[in-house]
């Protein structure tokens, strides 16, 4: 297998990469990381939740306050 670590500055592993084609291999024979990786792709984190939920209540709050994509893209643009 073909791992490459994470490290962070101080040199601890805090993470692992494997490539698709040997994760693809690991769900063939191990189930439960199929079904592990369905719940991670279909439910939103608490964090995730609370940012949309925040940015929702900004929205109904003001809806008159947003940007259209195109001006955001002109804003970044003219700060760069």
């Amino acid at each position: 297998m073909n791992l490459q670590f994470i490290h962070d500055n101080k040199g601890n592993t805090t993470g692992v990469f494997i490539p698709i084609e040997e994760w693809q291999s690991l769900k063939e024979r191990y189930a439960e990381l199929q079904k592990e990786e369905v719940v991670n792709i279909s439910e939103l984190s608490a964090w995730q939740t609370q940012i949309i939920d925040e940015r929702l209540n900004d929205y109904y709050q003001n809806p008159t306050a947003l940007s259209s994509f195109d001006d955001t893209l002109d804003d970044i643009e003219k700060s760069l």
